[in-house]
């Protein structure tokens, strides 16, 4: 179908372009970019008070299939990520069995073939992911897989760590660090503080993330491999990452969504969907969080999208798994920080431009000749989150109920609506 879309503000961070005008889309590709368009389409989209952008890529997800699709699937996952804006989606190898050699990246890529939206595998840093020895790194690039990580695991092996920095070198792909002291986060529950010691929970301290960031980045100095750093939560962590920024080009990081916007107050009241590792931390964190993506520190927004079921989530504070759902909520949440002077343009550089740059994929762009890959968003729309209108098979988000201000309309993927607002 040929699609017009007139008269809308285009937001293009890779070409960094913040201007009006119309869209021509025939065949899947985008035909013409200029003031006005005198075509007559089936189908017009009168753009006026709309953004449009690039489709979004989460470099962070948890798609728990194969081995929980009572969580989440593929298909459910991919279908919640179109309905957020996200054309391109990550996801962690933590499944049961994990994502450790190359029939599983197989599996996901075949799984993700029937997917309303791009699905890339990562695959495990070490075999079954319990950090005592690398898995068959090779085998899984073979296949596809588009880097190495042991989310939700540290290496805590040091030798072992440098040695998947080194072997990653061979492929040029990069290595994901969960930076958590285990001896230190151990039965730890949230934010060590006034707050934890209130509730009566084992706290996290901000050194568990710190040491261990400090340990990778090491590593990645001594090594020369491409060292990513995932969701960033504490401020002495951007001040690390800030000054190895300055002699290491090998470096990015990541925060998500949920680190910008919430702090330790979220679990009062043990407020299970809130519980998250790295921990929600203080106000002074998420300050320091938004200076580094300031001033190009913190390379990417991520959502670390994490379903778990309502049993699960509902066995109480300590027992509760860590995370929250991530792909439907993050556009306004995300759009929610320029009132601390962050432009749309900056931000959405960190959700399309660099996450592309780290994995080594082709940035998309809002100009003639590509393929239609984008979305459409009512920035002043207001719209309430309610349980019942979520995509994901899990609920777990601390944010249902919260009123929201900007709401994706359409979301394009490979020349093909996606999601559409109804």
């Amino acid at each position: 179908m040929d699609i017009l879309i007139k008269n809308i503000r285009i937001i293009d961070p890779a070409q960094n372009i913040d201007k009006i005008s119309d869209v021509y889309i025939s065949n899947t590709k985008i035909i013409l970019v200029d003031k006005k368009i005198n075509k007559k389409p089936p189908m017009v989209i009168d753009g006026t008070d709309y953004w449009m952008f690039p489709g979004l890529t989460d470099l962070h997800c948890h798609l728990r299939e194969p081995g929980r699709e009572d969580e989440e699937t593929l298909l459910s996952g991919s279908r919640a990520a179109a309905k957020g804006g996200f054309t391109r989606i990550c996801c962690q190898p933590n499944t049961e069995p994990p994502v450790d050699n190359k029939i599983a990246v197989r599996y996901i890529y075949d799984r993700a073939s029937l997917c309303p939206v791009e699905i890339l595998p990562y695959g495990a840093i070490t075999a079954g992911r319990k950090g005592l020895s690398l898995a068959p790194m090779g085998e899984m690039i073979s296949a596809g897989a588009i880097g190495f990580s042991d989310d939700g695991n540290c290496v805590m092996d040091s030798l072992v760590f440098r040695r998947a920095l080194e072997y990653s070198r061979i492929f040029e792909k990069v290595v994901i660090s969960h930076s958590e002291d285990t001896n230190l986060s151990k039965s730890g529950v949230m934010n060590e503080g006034f707050i934890s010691t209130k509730l009566g929970v084992q706290g996290i301290p901000a050194e568990t993330e710190n040491i261990m960031v400090y340990r990778d980045i090491q590593l990645a100095k001594l090594t020369k491999a491409k060292l990513h750093l995932a969701h960033l939560s504490t401020e002495e962590s951007v001040k690390i990452v800030r000054e190895a920024k300055k002699t290491i080009k090998n470096l990015s990081c990541e925060v998500t969504v949920h680190h910008l916007v919430l702090t330790e107050e979220a679990l009062i009241n043990y407020r299970t969907n809130a519980k998250v590792n790295p921990p929600l931390r203080k106000q002074a964190d998420i300050e320091a969080l938004i200076e580094g993506l300031k001033d190009g520190t913190i390379d990417a927004i991520v959502t670390d999208h994490a379903p778990h079921s309502s049993e699960e989530k509902d066995d109480g504070l300590e027992n509760a798994p860590f995370g929250m759902l991530g792909f439907e909520t993050a556009l306004p949440m995300v759009f929610s920080l320029t009132k601390y002077g962050l432009k749309p343009v900056q931000l959405l550089e960190k959700l399309i431009v660099n996450p592309n740059k780290i994995i080594g994929y082709p940035v998309p762009e809002i100009k003639e000749g590509m393929e239609a890959d984008f979305v459409i968003y009512d920035p002043s729309k207001e719209w309430l989150y309610k349980k019942k209108d979520i995509l994901s098979k899990s609920k777990n988000s601390p944010f249902i109920g919260w009123k929201l201000k900007g709401k994706v309309l359409w979301t394009f993927c490979k020349g093909k609506i996606v999601y559409e607002c109804r």
